[in-house]
C-alpha cells in the first residue's frame, strides 16, 4: 500500500509568511491535495510558541473537513495531557460527524514544561492522565457513562460516525511509549522508526496478531523542483528554522529523541538525508526505493514557506511526479474529479 499524505504545523518565524495567508493558504492545498487521492492530512499540536506552532488544529480540520470529501484527518499529535477528555471526546466526536468519519488521532503525553505550566498540569501525572482521557473517550463513544472531576454523565452526545470512535493511535519518543501503545492503543506512531519493532514484540508476547508493518517513511521534507540548486537558495531559511526549532524544543525532553537535528548551514541540510530537494525524476525514483508498502509525506509550509514557492513545487509534483508514480505502478490511475481539471494546481 503506497499513500500521499501531506502534513502542517503553521509555524512561522517573523521573516516568514504571515499566519493570515498560510491559514488560508493550506486549507486551499487540502483541497488540491483531497482531488488527487492523497490518503491523509497530518496535523499538529503545540501551545505558547513564538512561531505560532499550529495551537488549533481541530479549528483547521473543520475548515478542511468542509471543503473536502475523501482526505482523512490525522491528528499527530494531539497533547493529549493539556485537554480536558470530556471536552475532547466530544470535540472529536462533532469532527468526525462534520467529516463523515474521517477523523483519527494520535495522543501525545507532552513534553515542553511551559506548556504544563500554562494549563495548570501536573507533569509527574501525564501517563495516568493519558490513561484516563483514552478511557474516557472510549467509554463516550460507545455510549457509556462517563464520571470525571465527580460528576457522572449517562451518554454524550453526538455519538462519533466511526463505530467505536476515531482510532486512537500512541505516540513517543522513547521505548516506554511502544509498551503503552501495545497495551491501550490502537495503533502506534514512533517519532523514531526503530522503536516500532518494540511495539510489535509486545503485541506479539501479549498473543495479539502482528500489527501491520509501520510503513517507510519518506524525508522530514522535500521540495520538489526543475533547478534544485536555485531553489535550495530560496527554501534553505525557512528549512533551517524549522530544523533548529525542533531539534532546541526536543532538549525539553525528558527522555526520547527527534530525528530533527541542529543545521548551521545549508550545505548541512543538503548532507542531511532528511531534507531533500528533488527533480520530478529524482523524486518518482526515490518513491520506487521506498516499495509498495510507503508513505510519501510533502510539508509543504515548512518553516512557513512562501506559499508562491510551495504551490511552484506541488505543480511539479502534480503534472511530472504522479505520472511517474503511476508509470511504476505505485498509485491508481487519475479520477474523472482529477481529469475534469484542466490546470495541474487549482488554487
Amino acid at each position: 500500500m503506497f499513500e500521499l499524505a501531506i502534513r502542517y504545523d503553521l509555524r512561522s518565524p517573523s521573516f516568514a509568511t504571515p499566519h493570515s495567508i498560510l491559514y488560508p493558504t493550506a486549507v486551499e492545498q487540502v483541497v488540491w491535495a483531497d482531488r488527487l487521492g492523497f490518503s491523509t492530512v497530518y496535523l499538529a499540536e503545540h501551545h505558547g510558541a513564538d512561531d505560532g506552532y499550529l495551537p488549533a488544529p481541530f479549528i483547521v480540520a473543520g475548515a478542511m473537513a468542509s471543503r473536502t470529501a475523501a482526505i482523512r484527518f490525522h491528528f499527530s499529535a494531539i497533547i493529549a495531557t493539556l485537554h480536558n477528555p470530556v471536552q475532547l471526546a466530544e470535540e472529536l466526536s462533532v469532527l468526525d460527524n462534520l467529516s463523515g468519519g474521517r477523523v483519527e488521532a494520535t495522543f501525545g503525553i507532552g513534553y515542553r514544561p511551559h506548556e504544563f505550566a500554562l494549563f495548570n498540569v501536573d507533569r509527574k501525572r501525564r501517563i495516568a492522565m493519558l490513561e484516563e482521557t483514552i478511557d474516557i473517550c472510549r467509554r463516550a463513544w460507545n455510549g457509556e457513562s462517563v464520571t470525571y472531576n465527580g460528576v457522572t454523565l449517562d451518554e454524550i452526545k453526538p455519538r462519533p460516525v466511526q463505530p467505536g470512535g476515531p482510532p486512537i493511535f500512541i505516540g513517543g519518543s522513547a521505548e516506554p511509549s511502544a509498551h503503552r501503545a501495545a497495551a491501550i492503543g490502537d495503533g502506534y506512531r514512533p517519532a523514531l522508526p526503530e522503536l516500532y519493532e518494540v511495539y510489535v514484540n509486545d503485541i506479539l508476547a501479549r498473543g495479539l496478531p502482528a500489527p501491520a508493518p509501520l510503513l517507510n517513511q519518506s524525508p522530514l521534507f522535500m521540495y520538489v523542483t526543475e533547478d534544485p540548486e536555485r531553489d535550495w537558495e530560496l527554501i534553505a531559511p525557512n528549512v533551517l528554522y524549522a530544523t533548529n526549532a525542533t531539534a532546541r524544543w526536543a532538549k525539553e525532553r525528558s527522555v526520547g529523541d527527534t530525528p530533527y537535528k541542529e543545521a548551521d548551514s545549508i550545505d548541512d541540510l543538503k548532507t542531511n538525508p532528511s531534507f531533500q530537494v528533488f527533480t520530478p525524476d529524482d523524486c518518482v525514483r526515490f518513491a520506487q526505493g521506498l516499495g509498495e508498502d510507503a508513505e510519501l509525506l510533502i510539508h509543504p509550509l515548512f518553516g512557513g514557506l512562501d506559499p508562491e514557492l510551495s504551490w511552484r513545487s506541488l505543480e511539479l509534483f502534480e503534472s511530472k511526479v504522479m505520472p511517474g508514480l503511476r508509470a511504476a505502478g505505485l498509485i491508481s490511475p487519475p479520477t474523472s474529479d482529477e481529469t475534469a481539471h484542466s490546470s495541474p494546481v487549482s488554487r
